[in-house]
Order: C-alpha cells, then structure tokens, then sequence
C-alpha cells in the first residue's frame, strides 16, 4: 500500500468483516461461504443474485445483512404484474395541483428484489438502469440514488412456470452470481431448534454507509500485480470459444464466453478477497476463490453440454 494510514485502513476492513460475519452468524446458521461472498460483493460495489430452492433463507440472509449495517433496506416481491412505475416511483398530483416525484422502493441503500425473474421485461429493464446508472428516469428527469446502493436479488432455479429469464445483459450486471445450497444434517438441526422456540435476536449496526464507501475507494486504491491482474483477464478470455485463449473444454460446450466485464469483476473480487483476508495485495488464489461466482452466469452452455450433463462449475474448473 502506498502509505501508512492505508495499511490500518485494510486492517480495520478485516475486522470489520470478521465482526460483520460474527453478527450474521447469530441469526444466520451455516452458509458461511455464501454470506461471505455477499459481504466481497458490497466491499467491491456489485450487486448480488442470490440462486437456491425455497426455504433456504436467501430473504433472511440480506434482510439480517441490511440489519447489521446502518443503511436504508426496501424489500421488492416482484410479481408478473408489476410495473416500472411501482419499483421506481412515479409522478402524483399533489394539493396543490403541482406534479411531485414520489419515490418508488428503489430508493434505498440495499434492495431486496426477490424472485426478480418473476417479472415482465419491462420491469426488468427499469432495474436494469438503477444498477447500471445508479439513477432512474421518470418524464425525462433523472433521478439519482442514494449511495451506497446495492441490489440483491434472489431467484428459485427449479421452478419456471409464469417467470421470465433475465436476459444477458441484465445478468452481466450482477457481480456475482451465489449458488446456495442445503445445509448440512448438524447445521438444519441448529435451524430448527433455533426457528421453532421462543427466541429474540438483536443485532448491532456494524458499519454505516461513509465507512462502506470509503472501504470501497479503498479497494480501488489496493495494488496488484502485473501477473495476477494478467491471469484475471487470462481467465475471462479463456471462456470465450473460438478464440486464441480458449480451451478444448470451452470449444466443445460453450456458446458465448464472458465479457470485460468480468475481467473487471474478477480483479476487484480478488482485491475484496484479499482484504477480508488480511492481505495487502491479491493473489492468484484470491482469483481463483471467487472465480466462480464471477463467470458462471456470464457463460453460456451450448446444447452437447446440456446432454452430456456439463455445468458451467465443471468448465471454471477446467481454466484453473
């Protein structure tokens, strides 16, 4: 690092996330490595899409991260009728008889989209802009966001009846993309004991929004090596079929291979990686650590992987 102060300022990152990750764990049993993705994703400024089936606390997880930072939370169901205007907000009349911006539920610091593919394109692609933009536009007039802001949205992969696929573009947005998964037969008996008696949990604000901003500048300011910064972009690239990098594997069951942008991502994940870990520069392990959850929703499978049973997951792991 380049001076003194922002060697302390990594180590109070650190801690910070350690006290962060102790504070969830009160109400947030298992999925360790899932909540710590989620914090890498808020240190680097990226939304979240959070996958699983029903029942595994994709709601619970952000509404207790919201809770544990003292910043402003909106929770959006999103239904197959709902509207731009319901999520943004809209122009209303008021006594006056004077047009007055009513603020929609997307201005807030941390947003709960849940189930966001139950939505028409429409409404798709107003969130599409206040991830991209960190604004909205109503009647021509654009409206910023507050900072810091952060969308996280969940999805259910099994169920498909009356959804509509997010598109690529609108995928490429999302950081990272967070597989959750059933806890283990120790950690659902905790839940269960934990969810079925009388039992008041509180929790402390941790961090506030001018702390998480400046963790975020500070990220930015982390430094890299030539060679680590070269094997992100090595890796996005190599997801491409048909080009000079790509491998055997990604010819044969790839379609369209991931973009800049995860070049990007892979690079600030790795520095949020490094940081919670207590390092002052990333490595090519720290690449590898979120690798996954920067390019399995940016690549796409083509028809032989889908029959031979070949996931993005088995691909990633070829690169490395």
């Amino acid at each position: 690092m380049s001076n003194q102060s922002d060697v302390q300022a990594l180590d109070s990152l650190a801690a910070a996330y350690k006290e962060l990750k102790a504070e969830i764990g009160k109400v947030i049993i298992g999925q360790d490595e899932v909540v710590k993705a989620v914090i890498i994703s808020l240190f680097g400024n990226g939304h979240s899409l959070l996958v699983g089936v029903p029942g595994l606390a994709k709601t619970l997880l952000i509404s207790t991260i919201a809770d544990v930072l003292d910043l402003d939370f909106k929770r959006i169901q999103f239904t197959p009728d709902l509207m731009p205007s319901d999520i943004m907000g809209a122009e209303i009349l008021d006594e006056s008889r004077n047009f007055k911006f009513n603020k929609g539920p997307l201005f807030a610091n941390i947003v709960l989209a849940d189930e966001i593919n139950r939505t028409p394109p429409k409404t798709q692609a107003a969130l599409l802009e206040a991830m991209q933009e960190k604004s909205v536009t109503v009647s021509g007039v654009r409206h910023m966001l507050p900072k810091p802001f952060f969308v996280m949205a969940t999805q259910n992969p099994i169920e498909q009846e009356g959804t509509y696929p997010l598109p690529e573009a609108q995928l490429d947005r999302f950081m990272f993309n967070i597989p959750l998964d059933y806890p283990t037969y120790q950690e659902e008996i905790a839940v269960v004991k934990a969810t079925t008696s009388v039992k008041n949990t509180e929790l402390r604000n941790i961090l506030t929004g001018e702390k998480i901003l400046a963790y975020q500048q500070l990220i930015r300011k982390m430094p890299i090596a030539d060679n680590v910064l070269e094997y992100c972009v090595s890796l996005a690239t190599k997801t491409r079929p048909n080009t000079a990098g790509a491998t055997d594997k990604v010819n044969n069951y790839i379609s369209w291979g991931a973009g800049p942008r995860a070049s990007q991502y892979l690079v600030i994940g790795a520095k949020c990686h490094a940081a919670i870990s207590g390092k002052y520069s990333p490595d090519i392990e720290d690449v590898q650590a979120i690798a996954n959850y920067v390019l399995r929703h940016r690549i796409v499978r083509n028809y032989k992987a889908e029959a031979e049973g070949i996931t993005e997951v088995d691909v990633i792991k070829s690169l490395f």
